[in-house]
């Protein structure tokens, strides 16, 4: 639920967070600001200055005098982009909710074709899709894997999870605050996938960066990797973690004692079991194991029973009577 409830509402919330960008946000208004008088819709524009050490937040100040629309908040330090995007999403009053980044690469104009399929296609997101980036190899070709793999284990697919420039209906991004933490905004539309959401992807025009440098690292591939199965298991086993830990306990136990039944069939036929004491104890260890994944599913299930307890109950899209 948004924490400025008891203000008027308005049709579209633009999210954007900055990290030191003070030479883009001058023509990223003058470019908003005339997408926004073209839509014709209420509007806002939410700035979220994640801690910047340049002047990105006095910039913002002088623009507010000039755009009626802006609005501004600023955190005392650089909490990232999953902070900014969650106090964003709280701060915002509109129906629809846009996000993208301030550093121009993202268009604004891309805005009017994104709410457009949103609401002619019946849809609850849609996420942008750089077709054609301009960006350095080192940057896209492991984006481009990272992208592959996130389609196939989340089994929708789209070319680009992780670009900035998207819409969301309202209750997409009040059933994502709970996963807006470390990097997992880059698997926003996994997430809306998982929990019913109707998601769709849109070429968008993508431009060079003019101002700044780039946050982008070879590590972030990495922990990409370890977030997704972090979310992965997070959203689709909450309820169910004894369906994960069972199958894990199951089949750790079941090697373990074709392990076991492998030696004492040895020990049957030659009375002793020889150079197999490695092997024996890899046997027992499976099944150790195995049990330990049990427990965890047994305790896990336990936690989940208390958290249904709590009263979370799946979002209702429509009622009869």
């Amino acid at each position: 639920m948004s924490e400025v409830d008891n203000e008027p509402s308005v049709e579209l919330s633009i999210v954007i967070p900055v990290f030191n960008e003070e030479e883009s946000l001058t023509p990223l208004c003058e470019k908003l600001d005339a997408v926004l008088t073209d839509l014709g819709l209420t509007h806002e524009v939410i700035f979220i200055d994640d801690g910047s050490t340049d002047s990105s937040y006095d910039v913002l100040e002088r623009l507010g005098a000039d755009y009626a629309w802006l609005r501004a908040v600023r955190f005392r330090r650089n909490y990232r982009k999953a902070a900014g995007l969650a106090t964003g999403f709280k701060q915002a009053r509109g129906e629809f909710i846009v996000t993208m980044d301030a550093d121009l690469q993202d268009d604004p104009e891309e805005i009017h074709g994104l709410l457009q399929q949103l609401e002619q296609e019946s849809l609850d997101l849609v996420s942008g899709w750089k077709k054609k980036r301009h960006d350095p190899l080192s940057k896209t070709l492991p984006s481009k894997v990272f992208n592959l793999v996130t389609s196939v284990v989340s089994g929708i697919r789209l070319h680009d999870f992780n670009c900035g420039l998207k819409i969301y209906r309202r209750e997409v991004t009040e059933d994502a605050l709970p996963y807006l933490y470390g990097e997992l905004y880059r698997f926003l539309p996994a997430i809306a996938h998982w929990s019913g959401y109707r998601v769709g992807e849109r070429p968008v025009t993508h431009h060079a960066r003019q101002f700044g440098v780039s946050k982008f690292g070879a590590k972030r591939l990495l922990n990409g990797f370890l977030d997704l199965l972090s979310i992965t298991f997070v959203v689709r086993f909450m309820t169910t973690p004894m369906h994960i830990f069972g199958t894990l306990g199951l089949l750790s136990t079941m090697a373990g004692s074709g392990i076991g039944a492998y030696i004492s069939w040895l020990w049957w036929q030659s009375g002793t079991i020889q150079n197999r004491h490695p092997l024996m104890m890899l046997g027992v260890l499976l099944i150790i194991v195995g049990i330990q994944f049990f427990s965890t599913g047994l305790l896990g299930d336990m936690l989940a029973s208390m958290h249904q307890r709590g009263g979370r109950t799946p979002r209702i899209t429509s009622r009869l009577r």
